[in-house]
């Protein structure tokens, strides 16, 4: 399995990845030990339809504390929230969670992104200019991630 130490907004966005995946393709859980295990975790947490993994969850959250911690500690970093904040507002408008936190909709932009390409759809240039500063903020969350006690 993907270790989350290494990148934990890859890791997330791979979990999100192969629940997708397994949905699509419940056959294919018995490809892979790993698919096995993880077919396995979403029918006794029941997301086997939707939802994410408690995994993912997990991961999430972990982001979610250093996010908070970096907020208050880091001005670069707050600056680099402050200007994706607008973007992040309007996308979480148009979800069915408009609440959702500021790095779930980080996540759920990246991830939205890659099913558009995976369907070899185009995305503006405005909607790639976001993509690129909301893949450095969790670029910078992961090294982090990866540098703090959390990761261990």
């Amino acid at each position: 399995m993907k270790v989350k130490r290494d990148n934990i907004a890859e890791y997330i966005l791979w979990l999100w990845q192969m629940e997708d995946y397994l949905r699509a393709f419940p056959q294919q859980a018995e490809a892979s030990q790993e698919l096995h295990e993880l077919n396995g975790m979403m029918h006794r947490e029941g997301i086997v339809e939707r939802g994410h993994l408690q995994l993912a969850q997990n991961a999430l959250d972990e982001v979610e504390g250093l996010h908070r911690e970096l907020l208050n500690e880091d001005a670069m970093y707050r600056a680099a929230v402050m200007r994706l904040q607008p973007s992040l507002n309007l996308l979480k408008a148009k979800t069915d969670r408009p609440t959702m936190s500021d790095i779930e909709a980080c996540f759920l932009l990246l991830y939205q992104i890659i099913l558009l390409r995976l369907q070899k759809k185009e995305i503006s240039p405005e909607t790639a200019q976001v993509q690129q500063q909301a893949t450095q903020l969790l670029q910078f969350l992961s090294r982090a991630y990866r540098d703090t006690d959390i990761s261990k």
